[in-house]
Parts: structure tokens; C-alpha cells; sequence
């Protein structure tokens, strides 16, 4: 058996050997996605409950390692009660030549979204906090320049890639990201949260694709047909031809689409659920809409400090990093 650093311990997890520091107890998996495996864990030194993540070889590839490296100093930079921090990161690996493992230890979240709404018909009220608070978040990230690209309902055990097609669930992706314009901007994010209030406020998800060509289809039976100007900003040749196949559409009228809606509510997804990327509300702006006033403590909306994108070299020290 390989030596590992003392004051940890070996627990088996997933089918992966999880190797832990002993203040990290009563491991239990709570999630699995593309490139880690999430465990809830009690730290008996503050007797809290903590989510623990471990990635999946992280340094197999180039790629990985960016990924990897990427994922921590996006946790580190984030401080914000809507965005999830990171509390600790460690390894049990020796030395340089040995470090394979990396964990990130972060605040439990005892439920998602998707799971509160199958428990109960959410009411106007939790609604309104709920999406204002995920437009809090927002704004926070997005004044650090970040995209945060995978908002559904389970947002932990959710796979990351580079900008592909497939980055966000698809339901909930935003049409620019299923048509691969990769130059995509924030509000891919507030596309999302579009989705997601309407489905909050409906109780069954607003574009249930079966693929993603079926999810434009969806998208399009209410947005109608896109317009030659955003077609002609699209960069893929084959999307632009897709497009110009379809059958004109109408718009709808969302008032009408939510007829037994709040009519501030509808005027928020008005807002959010526009073909046209550039012409959707902003994270800020959508906290301004009267819909949100009940709700609204302007000083709470705060912004972060700059992020610097350009990855660094990375020069790893295998021992833990408390916090």
C-alpha cells in the first residue's frame, strides 16, 4: 500500500480511494458528475457538515490541469453569500513527484432547487426571493467578468467542459449555446434564469427538448423565428442553414402564455427569454425591475474585485491549505 501523508485516512468512495484528513469525518456521496465526485462530510473540529469534492485525475491531461486549476481559483476568488466559497483545499500526497489528488472542501447545501420544488408548489413570495437571490449571485460573478454557464437545478453535480454545445443542461441552455456561437456573453446566464423562474412559476419546465435541435424548436415556438439580423451574427455555417430552413413562426405573447401570472413577474421574463443575447436585461438591471422591490437591499448587491483570467503557472505545494 502507497504511503500517504500522516493524519489522513483511506476510505473507499465511487468505486476511488478517498484519502482525507482525519478532522474530515462520516463521508457519504451525495453527487457524481463528468470530472469529480461530491461527498458530505462532518469537519469535527467546528462540528459543521461540509461538501467535499474530489476531481477526477486532475493532472491526466493539459487540459484537465486547466480545468482544475481554473475550478480553485475560481472558488478562492469567489466571497459572496449567493456564490458557494471554499473553505479548505488539501492532498495526501507526499511530494511533487506524487501529487495526483487534489480535494476542495466547501459549504454543504442540504438541498437544490429541483428537489424544494418537487416537495412543494413554490409560492409567489419564495419565488421572488429565490430569483432574487440568483440575480444577486449574478452580478456579483458577472462584475468579475465570469460566466457562470451551468444554472439548472442541480447546480453541484453538474459537468463543466470548454464552451461546447453542451455546457449547460440543456433545458436551460440558452438557443446562442445550442447553436454553437461561441463568442456567447453573460446573459447566456440570464437565459437560464429565465428558465428557470418560468418553471418555478409553472411547475413543469418551459422548453423540454428531447435533443437539442427539438429545444430550439421548443425555444422558437415562443420566441418565434430568429430575425436576419441575428441569424447573420451567428458563426456557424450550418446553424445560420438550420435556421433558414424553419417555418416562420409569431412570436407569443407572454402575458398571454402566463395569463394567471403576475404581471411584473412576466415582465421579468420578458426580459430574460430574448432571442437576442445582446438585447437581454443584465444581472444589475434585472435587479431594478419592480418585481423585485419587496425584496431588494441595494447594499447587498455588491460587485467583486477584478478576476484575472490568464491562468498563472501553477505551482502546486502538496501540502494542505487551512483556511
Amino acid at each position: 500500500m502507497d504511503a500517504f501523508r500522516p493524519g489522513y485516512y483511506r476510505q473507499e468512495v465511487n468505486k476511488t480511494s478517498w484519502e482525507v484528513p482525519e478532522r474530515y469525518r462520516e463521508l457519504k456521496q451525495v453527487g457524481t458528475g463528468a470530472y469529480g465526485t461530491v461527498c458530505s462530510a462532518v469537519d469535527s473540529r467546528t462540528g459543521t457538515k461540509v461538501a467535499i469534492k474530489k476531481l477526477y485525475r486532475p493532472f491526466q491531461s493539459e487540459l484537465f490541469a486547466k480545468r482544475a486549476y481554473r475550478e480553485l481559483r475560481l472558488l478562492k476568488h469567489m466571497k459572496h453569500e449567493n456564490v458557494i466559497g471554499l473553505y479548505d483545499v488539501f492532498t495526501a500526497d507526499l511530494s511533487l513527484d506524487r501529487f495526483h489528488d487534489f480535494y476542495l472542501v466547501m459549504p454543504f447545501m442540504g438541498t437544490d432547487l429541483g428537489k424544494l420544488m418537487k416537495m412543494q408548489r413554490l409560492s409567489e413570495e419564495k419565488i421572488q426571493y429565490l430569483v432574487y437571490q440568483m440575480l444577486k449571485g449574478l452580478k456579483y460573478i458577472h462584475s468579475a467578468g465570469i460566466i457562470h454557464r451551468i444554472l439548472d437545478f442541480g447546480l453541484a453535480r453538474q459537468a463543466d467542459s470548454e464552451m461546447t454545445g453542451y455546457v449547460v443542461t440543456r433545458w436551460y441552455r440558452a438557443p446562442e449555446v445550442i447553436l454553437s456561437w461561441m463568442h456567447y456573453t453573460q446573459t447566456v446566464d440570464i437565459w437560464s434564469v429565465g428558465c428557470i423562474m418560468a418553471e418555478m412559476l409553472q411547475g413543469k419546465p418551459l422548453f423540454k427538448g428531447r435533443d437539442h435541435l427539438d429545444q430550439l424548436t421548443e425555444i422558437m415556438k415562443l420566441t418565434g423565428t430568429p430575425t436576419q439580423e441575428f441569424v447573420s451574427k451567428l458563426q456557424s455555417e450550418d446553424a445560420k442553414g438550420y435556421i433558414k430552413s424553419l417555418p416562420k413562426v409569431e412570436k407569443k405573447d407572454l402575458q398571454k402564455v402566463f395569463s394567471t401570472t403576475n404581471p411584473q413577474a412576466v415582465s421579468v421574463l420578458e426580459r430574460m427569454l430574448l432571442l437576442d443575447p445582446e438585447s437581454r436585461v443584465t444581472a444589475a438591471d434585472a435587479l431594478m425591475l419592480p418585481y423585485f422591490t419587496e425584496f431588494r437591499e441595494p447594499e447587498e448587491e455588491t460587485e467583486a474585485q477584478p478576476y484575472d483570467h490568464v491562468a498563472r503557472q501553477l505551482r502546486p505545494d502538496p501540502g494542505p491549505v487551512e483556511t
